[in-house]
């Protein structure tokens, strides 16, 4: 019989790993934490809870794990927004691309939840109270300063313009699309007209 190495073993947990918290962000991001079982989880993931137990003690224990994740990506993906190339249009674009592909989503979705609800841990909450010097809101002020100088952007304050963009972003990551055939996400150019001047024009992806 074959035998694995040490390395080959921690690839094998590290997979595991993964594995799960890839199957928690979906359970937690579509039913919140009180909504969520361990056995979910397990579910999810196509393994047993008793193995789910060997890598995690408790859903809490996932749930700040997965904040911890998620702000920690948040974070660079607005670093990332800030040094791109092109007009503020388009990096708000990008962004707001990003925020609603499949990949990200449920961390964008996860971040709001843990904001908003009184139901996760207090450990999570210090978490997104760490990173508050990269808030959204921070970040993005120049680049919609910016946009409103060379006319992309509607005149006007532009904190309330900015208060205005979050707000339908975080009204749309609290919606559960997929259960009421009334409710689409929008296409991100239509989305963005609640903040531009006049039509918007055709932008490269900058974020892959």
């Amino acid at each position: 019989m074959a035998r694995f190495n040490e390395d080959q073993l921690q690839q094998v947990r590290d997979e595991r790993r993964e594995q799960i918290m890839s199957a928690a962000l979906k359970v937690f991001a579509r039913s919140g934490i009180n909504g969520t079982k361990m056995s979910m989880i397990a579910a999810e993931a196509g393994i047993s809870k008793g193995l789910l137990y060997l890598y995690f003690t408790s859903k809490n224990e996932l749930f700040i794990k997965l904040v911890q994740e998620a702000m920690e990506g948040a974070v660079i993906a607005m670093e990332q927004i800030s040094s791109l190339p092109g007009s503020p249009l388009e990096k708000i674009r990008a962004l707001t691309t990003m925020i609603f592909s499949e990949s990200d989503k449920d961390y964008f979705r996860l971040i709001q939840y843990t904001d908003t609800s009184d139901e996760v841990p207090e450990e999570a909450k210090a978490l997104l109270q760490q990173h508050s010097t990269a808030s959204f809101f921070d970040v993005l002020m120049p680049i919609f300063v910016e946009g409103q100088q060379v006319g992309e952007l509607l005149e006007g304050d532009p904190g309330q313009l900015i208060a205005s963009y979050l707000t339908v972003l975080h009204a749309l990551m609290l919606i559960d699309v997929g259960k009421n055939t009334y409710y689409r996400i929008p296409e991100v150019d239509v989305l963005l007209r609640i903040i531009t001047n006049g039509p918007i024009a055709d932008t490269p992806a900058l974020l892959k």
